[in-house]
């Protein structure tokens, strides 16, 4: 072990006299903390702002005065996506898909406000994250300063001498991988103070944890890859081209690859062709606002013949109301079909650019950490479910007010009869249907579910680079 621990600390004392390094490392330094800085201002603000403004909507909906119960059904509510604590380290997708939706009747809206199109006149700067940071920079960083720590030796030919003294080729691979291993960790730090943060700001320990493990795992699947190619390598020149273009396949070229081949393989229909065949059946529902709608004949004669009467203005209850209750319902089973399957084809264009984690570590880091962080696709999905159910809930409850407490009378003579107009506006007591609604992140346990499918990759790389390495570095000649 005292073999290692000098090789190692003599191989540090190398690097720290080395400009380049030094210089690698201080830019590094610089991007990461400023990244961090930033992003966790942003996220926090976010947060802040968006909890702030869930609490206005929802006080500026139940403080709308007397109205007819419909009219509240159009006015809506707002419903805010806060972003997760471990946001600050990867916010993943949540600048794509919006982070509010406004709920209504008869209707399902897509989430809006995004920050990417809030800042598209940044030119993309704006997305610099810590993630991003380390899945980009940090394997190019070790690269440029551990490329020769192997060859080196070979080119110097003080590999010869060092073999001859008894040190075996297994122990003078441990000493240069704890050296690199020791740099990686160094930059590793802040991610643990980024995660230490995301406990003190409500995040699980064990998600903490374990957005940490992942990138502590995707440092030593790079710290293995350079080792093992510095030591097969001949000349530093070719272990540095290796590397590099190790590097670009994974970071810039596979990524890309890996959406586009989504895109081919699971083909999504436009939006506008999926709202024109959703419209079509739609219509084929009948128009709730329409009680004589040939539509809702057979409710009619249901409830005519359930209280035995002949007119629908003998019911005890207001037949608008029931209708708009039946066409709500109707058209929302519908609604939920279409978004279930768009939902359904957006996880299988994901799940089959995941796949392709298996030819680069940064696929399997991207997708597992945004899925860690709770920032990945399922969770803007739930929150599409919840705030469907949310807006489902509050405007069936503004529609059992129009049916149980309005008269159908009034109701159908309102628009010409003032008196009719004043006694169908019920009291604002009623806009209690609507609920508290706060988002909340997955446990942790979900959460590495989703993330599973692309650990084992990253895991997959690191045996293979740690098996080489030691089969390697029993081979290790001048």
């Amino acid at each position: 072990m005292s073999t290692v621990l000098t090789i190692a600390s003599g191989e540090i004392r190398l690097w720290r006299r080395t400009r380049v390094a030094v210089l690698a490392v201080s830019v590094f330094a610089i991007v990461l903390v400023v990244s961090c800085l930033l992003t966790a201002l942003r996220i926090s603000k976010a947060a802040e702002e968006r909890s702030r403004q869930q609490a206005a909507a929802e006080e500026t909906f139940l403080s709308q005065p007397e109205r007819h119960p419909h009219r509240m059904v159009h006015y809506g509510h707002y419903a805010f996506r806060p972003p997760p604590p471990l946001a600050i380290v990867d916010p993943g997708v949540d600048a794509m898909t919006g982070q509010s939706i406004f709920l209504e009747g008869h209707r399902q809206n897509t989430a809006m406000f995004s920050d990417a199109h809030a800042s598209a006149d940044l030119g993309g700067l704006g997305s610099l994250t810590p993630a991003l940071v380390y899945q980009f920079l940090l394997p190019l960083l070790l690269i440029v300063i551990g490329h020769a720590v192997m060859v080196r030796e070979r080119e110097a030919r003080t590999l010869g001498p060092l073999l001859a003294q008894g040190v075996t080729g297994r122990q003078l691979y441990a000493g240069k991988s704890a050296a690199l291993l020791g740099v990686a960790a160094v930059m590793l730090v802040p991610m643990l103070l980024m995660s230490a943060y995301g406990v003190l700001w409500g995040e699980s320990f064990a998600a903490s944890l374990g957005l940490f493990g992942i990138y502590v795992a995707y440092a030593l699947v790079w710290c293995s890859a350079i080792v093992l190619v510095s030591t097969l390598g001949k000349a530093r020149g070719v272990a540095l081209g290796i590397l590099a273009s190790l590097w670009l396949t994974s970071t810039l070229v596979v990524p890309p690859l890996a959406v586009a081949t989504a895109d081919v393989a699971v083909p999504s229909e436009g939006k506008a062709q999926s709202d024109l065949r959703m419209q079509a059946e739609i219509r084929k529902l009948g128009d709730g606002h329409n009680a004589a709608d040939p539509a809702f004949a057979k409710l009619r004669a249901n409830l005519l013949a359930l209280y035995d009467v002949e007119d629908v203005a003998d019911l005890p209850i207001n037949f608008r109301g029931v209708v708009a209750q039946s066409s709500e319902a109707s058209l929302t089973e519908l609604m939920n079909r279409y978004a279930e399957e768009r939902m359904a084809l957006e996880l299988r264009q994901s799940s089959r650019a995941a796949i392709f984690g298996w030819l680069s570590p940064t696929m399997a880091v991207s997708s597992a950490s945004r899925a860690v962080a709770g920032t990945d696709l399922g969770t803007h999905h739930r929150f599409m479910r919840e705030t469907e159910a949310l807006r489902f809930d509050f405007v069936q409850g503004l529609n059992r007010v129009h049916a149980q407490q309005l008269a159908y009378s009034d109701d159908i003579h309102r628009s010409r009869d003032p008196d009719a107009e004043r006694r169908t506006r019920v009291s604002a007591e009623n806009w209690q249907v609507l609920e508290s609604f706060r988002f909340e992140p997955d446990p942790a346990g979900p959460r590495w579910r989703r993330a599973s499918a692309s650990v084992l990759p990253l895991l997959a790389w690191l045996g293979v680079f740690t098996v080489l390495g030691f089969a390697s570095s029993g081979r290790v000649k001048p």
